[in-house]
């Protein structure tokens, strides 16, 4: 198993990322990051999309709860025509030319907590997050579309075409009197649909 996979331990009911063996047990650590802890790797299977899902939407919540941006990673981006922004964001820029990284976070940390009181930024532990699950199922409202290009030719595409039909066997029978007419026998063929998000529950 490679180190970051995502796993599911029944003994605990949580996700976590594979870290390695030591000794019998499996070290894990939190989606979100955190102490990591020991599990049977007899027990373990990688995680399913929603477990994913659903411990990452943990691990933003958490960080959020924490005052945390849900990204932490993503440094903030000043509010156009803000002066306060402007020179906090050039104090930043002078901090990463002279490799200061100390000063970059400080400035980071001084631009969020100005945007968050002067720009109405929301406070980060309000932000709350959650996963609703959803089946992508094609939409019965709309037909679907079946149409068929003609590629043949030695410099160029011939470019006729069959324009949307709403049935594959009315493509088909395009393409065949196409053929007799220009002896032409290669076609691109689409198939276009419409989809819709249900909910799931």
């Amino acid at each position: 198993m490679e180190p970051g996979t995502l796993v599911y331990d029944p003994a605990t009911g949580k996700v976590g990322e594979y870290q390695d063996n030591t000794g019998p047990y499996v070290m894990l650590r939190p989606a979100g990051g955190g102490r990591e802890w020991q599990a049977d790797p007899a027990r373990i299977r990688v995680a399913t999309l929603e477990e994913r899902l659903r411990a990452g939407v943990r691990a933003a919540n958490d960080r959020s709860r924490e005052g945390l941006s849900p990204d932490p990673n993503r440094p903030p981006v000043p509010v156009s025509g803000c002066a306060a922004c402007e020179e906090l964001a050039v104090r930043r820029d002078q901090a990463r030319a002279a490799f200061d990284g100390s000063a970059v976070t400080d400035a980071n940390v001084l631009l969020r907590q100005h945007q968050r009181k002067e720009h109405g930024g929301e406070p980060a532990g309000r932000r709350i997050f959650r996963y609703v699950p959803y089946s992508i199922v094609q939409d019965a409202s709309a037909l679907p579309e079946y149409q068929a290009y003609c590629v043949s030719g030695e410099v160029e595409d011939c470019g006729a075409t069959s324009g949307p039909r709403p049935s594959p066997a009315e493509v088909e029978e395009w393409q065949r009197r196409h053929t007799q007419e220009t002896r032409h026998l290669r076609y691109r063929r689409s198939f276009a649909d419409y989809a819709v998000l249900e909910r799931q529950g």
